[in-house]
């Protein structure tokens, strides 16, 4: 019987295995509204799959689906003011 041995010396090591970055978080932390609104929305979304449409889970959805786009302009204008301040 043969031994398997690994042909790399450090196998598990790789750029995915470290913690993430300042900057990262930083990333993280500003998109954390846009990442609610969407878990939201896919909550609302898995809710309904099962069900009839109703005219409450019509308002629901459309109230997750205005949230979301409303954290995307917030985002996008956020980031359009911060690259505008740096040029």
């Amino acid at each position: 019987m043969h031994a398997i041995a690994a042909v790399q010396a450090i196998v598990t090591a790789d750029e995915y295995d470290r913690e993430p970055t300042a900057a990262e978080l930083d990333a993280i932390e500003t998109e954390m509204p846009l990442i609610r609104a969407e878990v939201e929305l896919l909550d609302v979304q898995i809710a309904l799959l099962d069900q009839a449409p109703s005219e409450l889970s019509t308002r629901r959805l459309r109230r997750a689906r205005r949230r979301v786009l409303a954290a995307r302009r917030e985002l996008t204008n956020r980031v359009t003011a911060t690259a505008g301040e740096a040029a």
